[in-house]
């Protein structure tokens, strides 16, 4: 695997590190070796997916507050996304600054979040299918958000959203105090 620093402190896009020949290619997608070189974190409790029938649907922005805190190994396996996160460390030298990034059943690459992003995405085409690889169990009363298009951030999305949980369409703004159960547990 090819890991690639993001402008956010400790995010990483990765890329399969192909072995091609006549039938196609063979690649790695997860390596605990590789991950733990990269100083990431390599615990794996479960692995999701989610479908999404229709290009413009939006998931987004959550995490879930301490201690049920989780890092996250996104990839998406038919269709496209445009995926963000963005770092809710009060304290962090990247707070609050977003990172987008297309991921694709073709570009095959996928994005590492470390534990204390928000994390969201766009897909780009209808029958989208991302597949996610998490350190810790969702815990309900645990799960966070704040608006996908709140304009503290002003994230260049790349199309309109066309579908969107009433949950998703009901948080608010970012607040400072969203943060302060992330870190402390406490909630909001």
């Amino acid at each position: 695997m090819i890991f690639n620093e993001t402008p956010l402190d400790g995010a990483y896009w990765v890329d399969l590190n192909r072995l091609e020949d006549e039938r196609g290619f063979f690649a790695r997608s997860w390596c605990l070796r590789e991950f733990s070189a990269q100083g990431l974190d390599t615990r794996l409790a479960q692995c999701n997916i989610s479908y999404n029938r229709q290009t413009g649907t939006m998931r987004g922005m959550h995490f879930q507050a301490q201690p049920y805190g989780e890092s996250k190994l996104v990839r998406c396996t038919s269709g496209s996304i445009f995926d963000v996160i963005i770092d809710v460390r009060p304290g962090s030298a990247t707070y609050l600054g977003w990172y987008g990034i297309e991921l694709s059943r073709k570009n095959h690459r996928m994005l590492f979040i470390p534990m204390g992003f928000a994390h969201g995405f766009l897909t780009l085409e209808d029958e989208t299918e991302v597949f996610y690889q998490m350190s810790e169990f969702f815990v309900p009363e645990a799960a966070r958000g704040f608006r996908w298009n709140d304009p503290l951030f002003a994230i260049a999305w790349p199309a309109e959203v066309a579908v969107i949980s009433e949950k998703d369409a009901s948080y608010p703004d970012c607040r400072e105090e969203l943060f302060g159960s992330f870190v402390t547990g406490r909630q909001s």
